[in-house]
């Protein structure tokens, strides 16, 4: 005999994307731990990736990203509209890596730099010449967001890099929507002002 909970996950199945999210929202809040799993589950690869963009180390962006997931799951019962969830999903893991950096500059003054860098893998790809555009256009790309007041770079990062529409960094951020749309314009205007950048991305199309 199939049980009630059993039944209200295979619904959550047949739904879209957000539809689903809502329903695992409002499961997880209501204690059930199977529907909070797959809402981590979810979202633990986007989350991952904003990390990873914004820390540049495999070892720290997945240390964060659990701390970013436990935070979630004992704050979700105060999450008032479940409609909501992905921009303050978002908010939390913009103020963790917040926190990890502030924390970071406090340690680079009793910690050499070249101690607290991590050495990552150097991954193997059949096509080097790409793989060489592809690194000069990030090094390029973080170089041009670094030099961006800290709202255009926040703005920018996770509209096009985290893929957030505007209400989500709206709420992420705690600005207006006509506020994200300001530094969002100002943003491209310095990104398509950047040549080299728009050279390199040409050149990597495949």
């Amino acid at each position: 005999m199939v049980s009630e909970g059993e039944r209200g996950r295979e619904s959550v199945l047949s739904m879209d994307r957000d539809q689903k999210v809502l329903a695992l929202v409002d499961a997880a809040r209501s204690g059930d731990g199977a529907c909070l799993e797959e809402l981590i589950s979810l979202h633990h690869p986007e989350i991952f990736r904003m990390v990873y963009s914004r820390t540049g180390s495999r070892m720290d962006a997945e240390d964060l990203t659990q701390e970013i997931f436990i935070k979630m799951s004992t704050r979700l019962s105060r999450l008032r509209d479940p409609a909501c969830f992905r921009g303050w999903l978002y908010l939390i893991a913009v103020n963790r890596v917040r926190d990890f950096h502030r924390k970071k500059r406090l340690l680079s003054f009793f910690v050499s730099q070249t101690e607290l860098k991590e050495k990552e893998p150097v991954a193997t790809t059949p096509n080097p010449e790409r793989q060489i555009m592809e690194k000069e256009f990030w090094h390029r790309f973080y170089g041009l967001t670094r030099k961006m007041p800290r709202m255009e770079r926040e703005v920018f990062t996770l509209r096009y890099l985290d893929q957030l529409g505007i209400k989500e960094i709206a709420e992420t951020l705690k600005k207006s929507e006509s506020t994200v749309k300001t530094h969002l314009y100002r943003a491209l205007k310095k990104f398509r002002r950047a040549s080299e950048l728009r050279a390199l991305l040409k050149g990597n199309e495949p």
